[in-house]
C-alpha cells in the first residue's frame, strides 16, 4: 500500500516554504496550504508571529484533508497515490478524484470508494499516470484561458504535472 510519509516528503520537495504570489488564488501559502482556501488552519497564527510551524501540524492538515479522502492508503501503487495526492491539494479533491474517475472510466462522483479504488489498484500505474498527467495539463490550458493572470503558474504547473507522470 501507498506511504502517507514518501508522499508528504514529495510533496514538500514540491511545495517550498512560504509564498505571497499576487496573482496566486490560493493567497499566502506555507508548504502548500493556501490561506484563501484553508484560512482557519492552526498553522497561520505560528506564520503570522513570524515563528516555525510544527510539523505535526503540516502533517496532520494534509493526512486528514487530502490523504484520508483520497484514501491514500487503499491504493497500492506509491506513484498513482502520490499523483492523486499533490493533485488534490492543487486542485482540491473533489475535483482531483473527478478527473481520476473520468480517466478509469468509472462512475463520477468526486469521491474515492470501493469501485475507484478498485480502479485505481487495477489499472496499468504507467497508463493512468500518462492519461491523470494529460488531463491535469489540458485543465491547466483551460484555466489560463479563462484567467490569464494564471499564465505566470503554467510552466510550473506542466514541470510538475509530466514530473509525476514519470
Amino acid at each position: 500500500m501507498a506511504d502517507f510519509e514518501q508522499a508528504m516528503a514529495a510533496l514538500d520537495r514540491a511545495e517550498g516554504v512560504l509564498s505571497d504570489h499576487p496573482d496566486d488564488a490560493g493567497g499566502m501559502t506555507y508548504r502548500g496550504i493556501a490561506r484563501n482556501f484553508h484560512p482557519k488552519w492552526a498553522g497561520w497564527a505560528y506564520v503570522d508571529r513570524g515563528e516555525p510551524v510544527p510539523n505535526n501540524l503540516v502533517v496532520l492538515f494534509y493526512k486528514s484533508v487530502f490523504w484520508t479522502p483520497i484514501r491514500g492508503d487503499k491504493i497500492i501503487n506509491q506513484r498513482v497515490a502520490y499523483s492523486l495526492f499533490s493533485y488534490s491539494v492543487n486542485a482540491g479533491v473533489e475535483p482531483a478524484v473527478t478527473m481520476a474517475q473520468k480517466v478509469l472510466y468509472v462512475g463520477i462522483d468526486g469521491k474515492v470508494g470501493p469501485v475507484t479504488t478498485f480502479a485505481l489498484n487495477s489499472v496499468d500505474p504507467d497508463l493512468f499516470l500518462a492519461r491523470f498527467a494529460l488531463a491535469r495539463i489540458a485543465h491547466r490550458v483551460e484555466v489560463c484561458k479563462k484567467r490569464p493572470s494564471q499564465k505566470e503558474f503554467l510552466i510550473g504547473w506542466l514541470d510538475r504535472d509530466l514530473r509525476e507522470a514519470k
